[in-house]
C-alpha cells in the first residue's frame, strides 16, 4: 500500500513539475516577451519577472529590449557629379512593439533583409543627390539628417525606434581612386611649378632691387668721397699756400723733396749736369750755389 501511495505521489509531483515548467516563464530585464496561442499573439510582457501562460497551448517569443545594430553590405553609389563611391552605412534601433515587429517582419532575419534594403535605398537616394566634395564637408551632416528622418518615418511599421543612422565608411572604387589620385597629383605638380615660378620671379625682382640700391649707394658714396676729397685737397692747398708763403725757402725745399720722392726709385738712373737746379739741395741745404 505504501508503495502505491508513493508512486502516486511521485506521479503527481512529476505532472505538477511538467505543468509548472510549461506554464511559467521568466522575462529578463534585457528582454520583452510576446505570448502566442496557436501562433496568434495574445499579449506582450515587457516588465521583467516570473510570468504565467497556458501550458501546451501558448508559447513565448523573446525580443531584445537593448539597442541593436543593423549593418547591411556596402553598396556602390553614383553621385550627382557621376563619381562612384562605396558607402557602408548602419543603423541602431530598438524593438518597442514586438507584436508589430512580428506581424511585419515575422523573423529577425527577414527584418534585417527588408529594413537593410530600405536603409541602402534611402542612402543611395540621398547620397546620389550630392557631389563628391560634399561628402567631405559639412554638407555630409545634412545628408545624414535627411536619411535619419526618412528611416524614422518608416520605423513604426516594423514596431521599432530608430536611434541613430551613420555612414561608417566611404571609399572610392579602385579605378576612381587612381583617377582622382592622378588628377590631384597633376594639380599639385602644377601648383608647385606655379609657386616655383613665382618664387623665381620674386627672387629676380628682389635681386634687381638690391643691385639697383647697391649701385645708388655706391654712386652716392663715391660722389660724397669725391666731394670730401676735393674739399680736403682744397683745404690742403690753402694750408700749404699759407705755410709756404711764410717761408719761401722751405717751400722750395719741400717741393724738391717731393720731386726727389717721385723721381727716384729702385734702379733709377738719371743723367744731369751736377750744377743742375734739380740737384741744388744736394750740395747745399739752402739750395744756393756756393760762390766760386
Amino acid at each position: 500500500m505504501n508503495k502505491v501511495v508513493l508512486a502516486v505521489i511521485g506521479v503527481v509531483v512529476v505532472v505538477a513539475g511538467v505543468l509548472a515548467s510549461a506554464s511559467l516563464f521568466t522575462v529578463h530585464q534585457t528582454q520583452q516577451a510576446l505570448v502566442l496561442q496557436f501562433g496568434n499573439p495574445v499579449r506582450v510582457e515587457s516588465t521583467p519577472g516570473l510570468k504565467v501562460k497556458l501550458p501546451f497551448v501558448q508559447n513565448v517569443t523573446f525580443y531584445d529590449r537593448r539597442i541593436l545594430d543593423l549593418d547591411p553590405p556596402a553598396q556602390e553609389i553614383i553621385l550627382n557629379d557621376q563619381k562612384r563611391i562605396n558607402v557602408d552605412s548602419f543603423v541602431r534601433y530598438k524593438i518597442i512593439d514586438p507584436l508589430e515587429f512580428l506581424k511585419t517582419a515575422q523573423t529577425d532575419a527577414n527584418f534585417r533583409q527588408i529594413f537593410g534594403g530600405r536603409l541602402n535605398a534611402t542612402v543611395r537616394s540621398e547620397v546620389g543627390k550630392v557631389l563628391l566634395g560634399d561628402m567631405l564637408s559639412n554638407k555630409r551632416d545634412d545628408v545624414m539628417h535627411r536619411i535619419t528622418a526618412q528611416l524614422k518615418l518608416q520605423a513604426p511599421q516594423f514596431g521599432i525606434e530608430v536611434v541613430d543612422v551613420r555612414i561608417g565608411r566611404t571609399d572610392l572604387p579602385e579605378t576612381t581612386s587612381q583617377s582622382v589620385y592622378n588628377r590631384m597629383r597633376s594639380q599639385r605638380v602644377a601648383e608647385a611649378a606655379k609657386l616655383r615660378a613665382q618664387g623665381a620671379e620674386l627672387k629676380a625682382k628682389t635681386q634687381a632691387e638690391a643691385d639697383r640700391d647697391r649701385t645708388i649707394i655706391l654712386a652716392e658714396a663715391q660722389k660724397q668721397a669725391q666731394i670730401l676729397r676735393g674739399q680736403g685737397e682744397g683745404s690742403k692747398t690753402v694750408i700749404l699756400n699759407e705755410a709756404f708763403g711764410k717761408d719761401q725757402e722751405f717751400f722750395e725745399f719741400y717741393r724738391s723733396m717731393e720731386a726727389y720722392n717721385e723721381a727716384f726709385g729702385e734702379g733709377t738712373t738719371m743723367v744731369l749736369s751736377p750744377d743742375s737746379d734739380f740737384f741744388k739741395f744736394f750740395g747745399n741745404m739752402t739750395g744756393k750755389k756756393s760762390a766760386k
